[in-house]
């Protein structure tokens, strides 16, 4: 029994809305539902995409986690930088191999793309073990060139290729042709990518593995070959044709469901009613309002924030905004606090202070990092000094506090104040900034900024 390999690439769909925290939930069903192959697509957004590999590596372990590259130098290094905690790390050098797409793309006639094929897949190579040749808009190819083409991946390294009918010219019987001609001139297992304008990429897929080729890769939604449609034939005629695939087909439905859910929920958040007057002082949003209030409030003071710092505004606004009105010095407030900020290491869950003039100051701090919690307890000297010193205690380091400052940025009896830590650590200064209507809440928020700042640049 031929066992398929699926390759899903939903999290590559081009014009995705999907927020930080849904490609890590789609990841996660992935990897539930027993997917090869988890593919993700390019690095642009530095950090933030090398952080959501990064995030994705730390669960994906049976699956193989394939990152796009290949158009520069700096696109692999990027992927072998995101890639570095994966258990199974793949790098997927995508590049186009019809004349058009050659010359729009890369600005290469085909003697200098055959040149940069063994080039980029041999520095990928280096790096790692696993990598696959993606022939892009193949069944637009020369068929020379696109031989020559593949020959050269697989001299320089590669340990798989791809073929895409990314036009959807050919018909199912045509493209298992095309594909059967391929596997006949190289050693690699190949794959098939399939455009489903047609209506036609099950077929196309299902015929090409039926005349050698090792696996396919589909996608929840978008225009490839539909994973729900393909896992059900693969169910339904894989014993009368002799493949199987590691699918679990009781958990596909659900699970196709969900990622759906998610999708769908992405692209029709619906617009907030809130009304930002011109006067940025003259408006104030409440629990009420829903995140593209905020999103639209914040853009309207005039920070142009990406998904993910809009979603930590977002948070905190709620935090701010069950016990107040939220106005724009407050909302500024909360942009300075936690946006554009680094990956949380450790995130406050509570907090417990005691103080008074005739007790000691003590304060009670628990901790999250990951999915374990962390306590301490502590005396200090004054409720800050003891829940500086418990943070201490869990953390078990000790870092020069250079300037510790409390200020109030709003008026009134329901005040918000702002605490800025700044740590000293190898003699560098990281500062951190924490807002709350709990001055001594804005303290500790503001000192963990600066030690999650120090952790994140030591890792």
């Amino acid at each position: 029994m031929k066992s398929i390999v699926v390759a899903d690439s939903t999290l590559c769909r081009e014009g995705s809305v999907f927020s930080f925290k849904e490609k890590i939930e789609i990841a996660r069903q992935l990897e539930r539902l027993g997917v090869d192959i988890i593919e993700l697509p390019e690095i642009k957004s530095g950090k933030t995409d090398i952080l959501l590999v990064k995030t994705v590596s730390s669960f994906v372990k049976k699956s193989i986690l394939s990152v796009g590259a290949g158009l520069t130098e700096e696109s692999v290094k990027d992927a072998v930088a995101a890639l570095c905690h994966a258990q199974k790390p793949r790098i997927r050098i995508e590049l186009p191999t019809s004349p058009v797409g050659m010359e729009y793309i890369c600005h290469k006639k085909a003697p200098k793309m055959l040149e940069w094929i063994s080039y980029i897949v041999a520095m990928a190579k280096e790096a790692c073990a696993d990598v696959e040749f993606c022939a892009v808009d193949a069944t637009r190819a020369e068929p020379e060139f696109l031989s020559a083409a593949i020959a050269a991946a697989e001299a320089a390294g590669a340990t798989s290729v791809s073929v895409c009918d990314s036009a959807a010219e050919l018909l199912p019987d045509d493209f298992a042709a095309f594909a059967e001609g391929i596997m006949a001139k190289t050693a690699l297992p190949l794959s098939v990518s399939c455009d489903n304008k047609n209506g036609l990429a099950t077929a196309e897929a299902i015929l090409a593995i039926c005349r050698g080729a090792a696996g396919v890769k589909a996608s929840v939604g978008g225009s490839g070959i539909p994973l729900e449609t393909f896992s059900d034939m693969v169910r339904n005629c894989g014993d009368r044709y002799g493949f199987s695939s590691t699918i679990r087909f009781t958990e596909l439905h659900r699970t196709v469901g969900q990622i759906t859910w998610i999708a769908d929920n992405a692209k029709n958040e619906k617009i907030t009613k809130t009304v930002i007057g011109a006067d940025k002082g003259d408006w104030y949003l409440d629990a009420a309002d829903d995140r593209e209030a905020v999103a639209a409030a914040v853009l309207k003071l005039g920070y142009d924030l990406g998904e993910e710092d809009t979603g930590k505004v977002f948070e905190e606004f709620l935090r701010v905004a069950a016990k107040k009105k939220v106005g724009a010095k407050e909302l500024e407030a909360i942009v300075a606090s936690v946006a554009l900020q680094c990956p949380a290491t450790y995130v406050l869950e509570n907090y417990v202070i005691n103080n008074g003039n005739i007790i000691a100051s003590s304060a009670q701090i628990t901790l999250m990092k990951g999915e374990t919690r962390m306590q301490g307890v502590c005396i200090g000297d004054g409720p800050v000094d003891a829940a500086f010193r418990a943070i201490e205690q869990i953390i078990g380091h000790h870092y020069e506090l250079d300037d510790f400052q409390i200020q109030a940025v709003t008026e009134g009896k329901e005040a918000m104040g702002s605490a800025l830590v700044r740590l000293r650590a190898d003699g560098k200064l990281y500062s951190g900034n924490g807002i709350s209507t709990d001055i001594i809440g804005a303290a500790i928020r503001a000192y963990l900024g600066a030690v999650n700042k120090i952790v994140y640049e030591e890792a």
